[in-house]
């Protein structure tokens, strides 16, 4: 049981160290393009984008891991510069719609192809039964502080 401790004790700080990578090459990539663009305004651009019609406040902060306050936050920055637009939906003045302005559109055009390129440097090397025991593993580990 021992041996398995000391295996295991590194876990967090593996976990970050590839993290850190991983944020790391987008940012370069960013800079490269020469796009002034955090990873948390890329992940909530590019969640608007995928949700479409339905994207809402609401639900990029269910989907998004980060509380309320810091999305709410970041959508703010979003649309100070212009990449995206807030209302509020038809007939719901509960909940604010969000919408990609034409210059957001543009940017996920833009950093669209390199984003797919990067998912792609990160699996190089492993099968797809590899990259499914590592989502398997992850998950688990993410059960298992819940």
């Amino acid at each position: 049981m021992l041996h398995q401790i000391d295996q295991i004790s590194g876990i967090g700080l593996h976990l970050d160290l590839v993290l850190r990578k991983v944020q790391d090459a987008y940012l370069r990539k960013f800079g490269e393009l020469g796009i002034d663009m955090t990873i948390e305004q890329w992940v909530i651009l590019h969640r608007i984008s995928v949700l479409g019609e339905e994207a809402s406040q609401t639900e990029i902060v269910k989907s998004n891991f980060r509380n309320r306050a810091t999305t709410s936050r970041v959508i703010g920055g979003l649309e100070r510069k212009g990449w995206i637009s807030k209302s509020r939906f038809k007939g719901d003045l509960k909940r604010f719609k969000l919408e990609l302005t034409p210059e957001g559109e543009s940017l996920i055009a833009r950093i669209q192809p390199h984003a797919q390129q990067l998912r792609k440097q990160a699996v190089r090397g492993l099968d797809v039964l590899e990259f499914e025991t590592f989502l398997k593993v992850l998950e688990q580990i993410g059960e298992n502080y819940t």
